[in-house]
């Protein structure tokens, strides 16, 4: 049996979308910029530097959009559609990013701010505009990936799995950022200026104690875990198909694509699963730093249920001849 080959294929970037290449570009770039500004500015918005949070955009868009303009490669339908899809997302992630290191600049908040000044409604406007295109892209491009065959049955499963999550993500950070509670607020940016806040990223406590690098709340629930847990599954999936892959080089029963499948699939429904208890466990507005009873035993489950089942793909491979 051919062995198949590894999930991305380097040698093929000329293929890529450029204009996703070029959003990833500049989302690292910005990533780069923003990594500098916190050593050198000072400046604090809720005791975390005013640059750590363009970073961790810059670096999340910029690998989510690297890994689009690789899947749209591997479309053998619809990629004139693709391609323009592509385009929008790479212009409304720019656009988005944009707005937060412009607020960031300025030393004050980006999401959540109920200011009318320029800079605030110049921040509002943008995302306006350029949220709901990405959570659209994603949607389409999934559909695009149930309806064809990207590559081989372990990589198409974990390209399902994956942008199905990153489209659950994006769904359940709206329907999160409603659940924060008594939200309308004031606070204080980086200049010493009050800020009308309505929303916010915490559940139970709307602005929390951030937890250092992640800057998730220590105190309270929080929709940026699950949505970034659901955002880049895609990427642990695929790291997982690729392990695979490179397993099977030495183990005989792994040759098999469809046994890879099937463990990918595993895979996939135990990243639905830790989502799905991530969602639960921040909407009852408790940390992720802090779970109670309930949420360890659905944990729990979740990896009992992950094992077993891996476990019992060996005894379930095909007779097929070696």
């Amino acid at each position: 049996m051919a062995m198949s080959k590894l999930p991305v294929h380097l040698g093929a970037v000329r293929g890529w979308h450029r204009p996703l290449l070029v959003n990833v570009a500049l989302m690292y770039s910005l990533a780069l910029v923003s990594a500098v500004g916190m050593f050198v500015d000072d400046r604090l918005i809720m005791e975390e530097s005013v640059w750590l949070k363009p970073l961790k955009f810059g670096f999340a868009i910029g690998t989510y959009a690297l890994t689009l303009s690789w899947l749209l490669t591997r479309l053998t339908r619809g990629r004139r559609l693709a391609w323009w899809l592509g385009t929008v997302f790479a212009v409304a992630g720019t656009l988005d990013v944009a707005a937060v290191a412009f607020a960031a600049a300025n030393g004050t908040f980006s999401h959540f701010n109920d200011n009318t000044d320029a800079i605030a409604r110049t921040v509002q406007t943008t995302f306006q505009f350029g949220v709901m295109p990405l959570l659209l892209v994603t949607l389409v491009v999934s559909v695009l990936l149930l309806i064809q065959r990207t590559g081989d049955r372990p990589t198409n499963r974990a390209l399902r799995f994956g942008l199905g999550l990153a489209v659950a993500s994006m769904v359940v950070a709206g329907w999160l950022a409603g659940s924060s509670g008594p939200t309308a607020r004031t606070v204080t940016d980086a200049n010493g200026q009050s800020v009308s806040m309505v929303g916010g990223h915490g559940i139970g406590d709307p602005d929390g104690h951030g937890m250092p690098v992640t800057g998730w709340s220590s105190t309270g629930g929080d929709l940026r875990v699950p949505h970034f847990f659901g955002l880049h599954a895609i990427h642990l999936l695929l790291l997982v198909t690729a392990i695979l892959a490179l397993l099977a080089t030495r183990v005989t029963w792994l040759r098999d694509e469809r046994v890879r499948a099937r463990l990918v699939g595993i895979a996939g429904l135990g990243c639905t699963g830790v989502f799905a208890v991530l969602a639960w466990q921040a909407q009852r507005g408790q940390s992720l730093i802090h779970p109670d009873r309930q949420t360890l035993v659905a944990f729990a489950g979740v990896v009992v249920f992950t094992l077993l089942a891996t476990a019992a793909v060996p005894s379930r491979r095909p007779n097929a001849a070696a």
